[in-house]
């Protein structure tokens, strides 16, 4: 699947690849929101791989125009909105909200340029309010994927708690088997009573570069991607 994304800027990483394959392994169906969309891959390729309505948002133009050029080339029908999250209405409910949200906090060095610091900084998306606009968004029972920094996770659960979100799935991700979770990975369910369960960690790196999962899941997502300026 061909991606275009910008020359300058931010652009998807392998988070986003990671995430797509985590909400793969649960067949989503019906209608999908991706919030924070950038150029579409994580909606998009859901789109190509399960009978889904993909509706895709984001508050910045530039990326809005990456996302509805690359539904166009790989021939998806999607609904692309320049939104602020917040402000976002739609007539229905959600089957799906899925999203690789800004995560990085106001303590860390943070970019000067506003592009990247509005994909970079949860400042731009807290997650109290955007759980609570999840909510309001989702059909009963209706789910939630994200990608979160691990070291935030005493946050983000009392935030989807307050929200009625019941986690019911997580999966954490160390670059190296010695080394710190960087990365979760949550399914989220609204009005849940289950259980949390906690999957067996994704590690993508070996000694020698990627290991194993992480190099099947890269060919799973078969993206190509052009760096290009879209006037």
């Amino acid at each position: 699947m061909l991606f275009y994304q910008p020359q300058d800027g931010y652009r998807f990483n392998s988070d986003s690849i990671f995430l797509y394959d985590f909400i793969h392994s649960f067949s989503p169906s019906g209608s999908v929101l991706d919030v924070g969309c950038g150029v579409g891959v994580i909606g998009l390729l859901l789109a190509r791989d399960f009978k889904v309505e993909p509706t895709l948002v984001d508050k910045q133009g530039v990326m809005t125009e990456y996302a509805r050029k690359n539904a166009r080339i790989n021939g998806i029908e999607a609904d692309v909105q320049l939104c602020d999250f917040l402000d976002y209405e739609n007539s229905g409910r959600f089957d799906s909200i899925v999203s690789n949200p800004p995560f990085y906090h106001e303590d860390v060095i943070q970019s000067e340029d506003p592009h990247l610091h509005t994909c970079r900084y949860n400042t731009h998306l807290p997650p109290r309010p955007f759980f609570e606009k999840v909510k309001r968004l989702l059909k009963p029972r209706g789910h939630l994927f994200f990608c979160y920094d691990a070291s935030q996770v005493a946050q983000i659960i009392p935030a989807l708690q307050s929200a009625s979100l019941t986690v019911e799935h997580m999966r954490f991700v160390h670059p190296r088997a010695h080394k710190p979770a960087k990365l979760v990975m949550v399914h989220a369910r609204r009005d849940s009573r289950a259980k949390t369960v906690i999957l067996p960690p994704l590690i993508p790196f070996g000694e020698e570069g990627y290991g194993p999962e992480a190099l099947q899941i890269f060919k799973k997502a078969r993206t190509h991607t052009i760096k290009c300026q879209i006037d």
